[in-house]
């Protein structure tokens, strides 16, 4: 009987997860695309604070840079470790992005 039960749930758990992968992939591909087809735009900004996640034992760092606009709205981009160490907080500066895409920002 729970033999039965294991081999019945495993191939539903396999495909909930497969599908979790291939929603996720095409998704990453969508807005790769999205971000492609969006105009480089660049915008006087500030820097406003900055922020890391790190996932397993430290073996992954994601870093993250929320940038004011002159509109008083904030735009939140993902950057490279590089950039995350020369932003510091208050920096006035012109912000280039594509869509969701952070390009680079050049202090003034």
């Amino acid at each position: 009987m729970l033999f039965d039960f294991m081999f019945s749930i495993f191939p539903l758990l396999f495909f909930i997860i497969f599908g979790i992968f291939l929603f996720s992939f095409f998704s990453n591909i969508k807005q790769g695309i999205k971000n492609n087809q969006s105009p480089l735009l660049t915008v006087p900004a500030k820097v406003v604070t900055k922020r890391i996640h790190v996932r397993g034992d430290h073996s992954h760092t994601s870093y993250f840079v929320t940038f004011e606009v002159q509109s008083g709205d904030r735009m939140e981009f993902r950057v490279n470790g590089n950039e995350y160490g020369m932003l510091v907080e208050d920096d006035i500066g012109l912000l280039s992005f594509q869509g969701t895409r952070y390009v680079s920002f050049e202090r003034q």
